[in-house]
């Protein structure tokens, strides 16, 4: 896949060890694990890493645990995030980060939202949740506008010590989804999440009446990557 391929340019050697921030359900995960790279998955999720382990190698090791709880004891080569960096603790982010990476490791975020390409159905869907949610765009954790040049978190690695090297990439991609795998989707979008569960459920039933049986979306990947520093002390993180 061009996310694999482009993380492995990018480090510029292979990559034999990596740690996911946020698994989920393992989509991520088989993308690396696949491709002969030993992968950590953590998760605070159990039920999501149960998930997990039905669909990745035997390889992967699963780790129950909040970014903030996970211990630096090992240290990797890569550590990565698949639309999940948004849901860690924005103090001392970048140091836990270093701190599970061997020096010179890379980190790489990637993610975006999915956007149904048809207008007319996109109207449709705003007007099905109006009464629920204004909108359901996730805003960018720092206030970063969507229209400039580099987009969070990269430019929060540009502000950190830890790191050097910040590249921003766009793999552009779309994708057909069945309606009901798009209302799926819909529930894990933070927007949703933070509805009581009946009104949740409610809006998504509206949204489902409003969809044809197949829906396209532009699903762009934007890849943050960036390395960790030589010559920084580890007593320090």
């Amino acid at each position: 896949m061009e996310l694999f391929d482009m993380v492995m340019a990018y480090a510029g050697h292979p990559v034999r060890t990596a740690l996911e921030i946020g698994a989920g359900t393992g989509k991520a995960t088989r993308l690396f694990a696949r491709r002969g790279v030993v992968v950590t998955a953590t998760d605070p999720d159990g039920a999501m890493l149960a998930e997990l382990r039905e669909h990745v190698p035997k390889s992967v090791r699963s780790v129950q645990a909040a970014f903030e709880d996970l211990r630096s004891g090992e240290r990797y080569g890569l550590v990565y995030a698949a639309a999940a960096l948004h849901w860690t603790n924005p103090e001392g982010r970048w140091s836990r980060v270093a701190a599970l990476l061997e020096p010179g490791g890379v980190f790489v975020s990637c993610g975006g939202p999915f956007q149904l390409a048809d207008p007319a159905v996109e109207e449709a869907v705003r007007a099905a949740r109006a009464p629920f949610l204004e909108s359901d765009e996730i805003p960018s954790p720092d206030g970063t506008p969507p229209d400039h040049e580099m987009q969070w978190p990269g430019t929060e690695l540009q502000q950190s010590e830890w790191f050097t090297g910040v590249q921003q990439s766009v793999i552009e991609r779309r994708v057909t989804m069945s309606a009901r795998d798009y209302v799926s989707h819909l529930s894990t979008i933070s927007a949703y999440l933070v509805l009581p569960t009946a009104e949740r459920e409610h809006v998504c039933s509206q949204i489902m009446q409003v969809l044809p049986d197949r829906v396209e979306m532009t699903a762009d990947i934007t890849v943050h990557l960036a390395r960790r520093r030589h010559g920084m002390s580890s007593h320090r993180i």
